[in-house]
């Protein structure tokens, strides 16, 4: 069966007046249960609240749009009330319950991408919920959770009855919601907007690498990610991980060309994306992006906590290691072929911007 990369746009999975529930399915995307791969993306109306949930996947949160509140807790741990903006990413390990919250006019729009080899269903989150027509309480009797939380019967129906919503509410604006606390956000966020850049190349791009030094819950959560800039009419190296992991893509903005070449030196994926998209690149198959006049941004996640990548252009590349009369010989060239090739791109630049 041919192997379809395509990149792909989330289905609307539930929704209502407070905003709507995205998640991109492996059927339309095979690779994400090929992979053991979620994304799912969650936009929030003004005063709309995604109620508390656990998942049974690791995932690392990433805001695309707007500004809002979360809440997190840890198992056994003390509620965190985050402030949360464009560019914030947040680690969410295992057993994590959170809420979210947008009390601002813009929409509120954050992305979700982790792994699901622990999930119920390959390539899909499964989300609990804590409260809502279809949250904890309503699978118990009465009984049970009058006995579990020493309530009476009257009391125990007005808790579990009375929100008829699933998964997304609109708040009524005149309910104080928790006020984030400053400190909160310590350890647990860090915008890729304003860190400091892991690669930052001239007229070319600039990376952010999430890591367990500047995010110490990415330890827990079991996989890296980064956000990825490239200015206009730039071009990404080709380049594969070489520690077997897949990367996972979704652009954030702006425009470009992608190609992905597999086994054989086949040319497996070939198109033009833009924001919105989101596409897998396979284990050890290279990838190679160059930008519109726009730029072009994406934000990955590569099934690795470390992952190592082999870039084939610039100082670094294998070609620069390889030995001149190997060259000659395996591209059956003459030495000024070969001396050309090696001499060019002589930076540790990843990233190209266009010859003039």
């Amino acid at each position: 069966m041919e192997l379809d990369l395509s990149p792909r746009l989330p289905k609307k999975v539930y929704g209502g007046d407070g905003g709507s529930y995205f998640a991109w399915c492996p059927e339309e995307l095979p690779m994400l249960r090929d992979g053991n791969i979620g994304a799912a993306k969650l936009a929030l109306e003004k005063n709309g609240l995604a109620l508390p949930r656990y998942s049974d996947s690791p995932k690392v949160a990433y805001v695309l749009q707007g500004a809002g509140t979360a809440g997190i807790v840890l198992p056994e741990k003390e509620e965190k009330v985050i402030a949360i903006k464009k560019g914030d990413s947040i680690a969410l390990p295992f057993g994590v319950v959170t809420w979210w919250f947008n009390n601002e006019d813009t929409e509120l729009v954050v992305l979700f991408l982790g792994e699901t080899h622990k999930g119920h269903k390959a390539g899909q989150f499964t989300d609990f919920y804590l409260t809502g027509s279809n949250g904890i309480f309503t699978g118990f009797s009465t009984e049970f959770v009058g006995r579990a939380w020493d309530l009476d019967e009257t009391t125990v129906k007005k808790l579990v009855g009375s929100q008829t919503g699933n998964g997304i509410v609109k708040v009524d604006a005149s309910l104080k919601m928790p006020t984030p606390k400053k400190g909160d956000r310590e350890g647990f966020v860090l915008n890729c907007l304003e860190a400091p850049l892991d690669v930052d190349i001239k007229n070319g791009g600039r990376v952010v690498v999430l890591n367990t030094k500047n995010l110490p819950l990415v330890g827990e959560v079991g996989f890296g990610a980064d956000l990825v800039r490239i200015d206009g009419h730039s071009m990404c190296s080709p380049g594969f991980s070489c520690d077997s992991a897949l990367q996972v893509t979704y652009i954030v903005g702006g425009s470009g060309r992608v190609q992905i070449v597999g086994a054989d030196g086949k040319r497996v994926l070939e198109t033009h994306v833009k924001a919105g998209a989101l596409f897998i690149v396979p284990r050890f198959f290279v990838v190679s992006k160059i930008a519109d006049s726009d730029g072009l941004s994406w934000f990955s996640i590569v099934t690795t906590p470390d992952p190592i990548f082999t870039h084939l252009a610039g100082r670094t590349s294998v070609w620069k290691a390889l030995s001149p009369e190997v060259l000659q010989a395996a591209f059956k060239v003459d030495p000024e072929v070969e001396k050309a090739f090696r001499s060019k791109r002589t930076s540790d630049a990843i990233f190209f911007p266009p010859s003039n």
